[in-house]
């Protein structure tokens, strides 16, 4: 019962993978954290539960600030047969951690995941306008090479988690954009998750043909049925400049007797219609009065 995430060891995906096992019920008997399995890129993730090494992968798939993740959007809709099992959502603190001694004036380089830094844009441009920015693999990875030396010219953004794990100083917090910053997280498995009542479903498709009102015939369906879209935006088919995969989170299970219908309908509509799984809904709700109330430094 291993979950993979993107490593190494300090990440949100790691945080949000320890979430998502405590929810699942995964907490070993003597307290100890549950089996997780750290790997460096999304692709690893996707393979490691399809050759059996994990029992599923955990992925980021939308933030609150910079919006979809489209590295995942891509492997769910050309690469990966798995399905998505369950949602995590995950309020995102950033860090500014460097080495031990190290001051504003002395930073010339930051280092992170790029998603972070378009998620600490205000901070970056207002503090360190004149910092290079360098890409990492993660924003766990960017700590640990910065806390493990000794060069005081460089910083990275990530969590407080990493920098307790390996030794960096944290020299400024919570300079994300905004508070209300989310992390939406997908579970990816060999099957998707029963119904519970409360559930929804993901799915991408193309239409037949780029015609005036196609892609409202395919909506309306879901008017008509009454059931509700959470989420719905579009990507390159990687085809042709100007097709589109159109990707819609539905409120519902995909064996629910109205969505089992209403899909059904819509492929007779669609040119490919893929259903990614359905899975229990997360309570992302409940996160707002955590996101509201002040924020604790670590």
């Amino acid at each position: 019962m291993a979950t993979a995430f993107l490593g190494p060891r300090g990440t949100f995906s790691e945080e949000a993978a320890l979430l998502h096992a405590g929810r699942a019920g995964r907490v070993e008997a003597d307290g100890a954290e549950p089996a997780l399995i750290a790997f460096a890129s999304f692709p690893a993730l996707t393979a490691a539960v399809e050759t059996g090494l994990a029992t599923d992968a955990l992925l980021p798939i939308e933030n609150s600030i910079e919006g979809a993740v489209s590295a995942t959007l891509d492997l769910l809709i050309h690469e990966t047969p798995l399905k998505i099992a369950a949602e995590v959502a995950l309020p995102v603190r950033h860090f500014l951690v460097t080495a031990p001694g190290a001051t504003l004036a002395d930073l010339r380089i930051v280092t992170s995941h790029p998603q972070a830094f378009g998620q600490c844009r205000r901070f970056l441009e207002r503090c360190l306008p004149e910092a290079e920015q360098v890409a990492a693999l993660s924003t766990a990875a960017a700590v640990q090479a910065v806390a493990g030396g000794d060069d005081r010219a460089r910083a990275a953004i990530g969590t407080a988690r990493a920098a307790e794990l390996y030794g960096g100083s944290i020299l400024a917090h919570d300079i994300q954009d905004t508070r209300a910053n989310l992390t939406r997280f997908v579970v990816l498995a060999p099957e998707d998750a029963a119904p519970t009542g409360d559930d929804k479903t993901s799915l991408a498709f193309t239409v037949r043909a780029n015609v005036p009102g196609a892609l409202h015939a395919v909506f309306t369906y879901l008017a008509e049925a009454g059931i509700q879209m959470t989420k719905a935006e579009s990507r390159p088919t990687k085809g042709w400049l100007g097709e589109y995969v159109f990707l819609v989170d539905i409120e519902g299970h995909r064996t629910d007797p109205a969505v089992a219908r209403t899909l059904e309908r819509m492929r007779e509509k669609c040119a490919v219609l893929q259903v990614f799984g359905s899975y229990p809904r997360f309570p992302v709700e409940s996160l707002r009065e955590l996101v509201d109330r002040p924020m604790p430094l670590p």
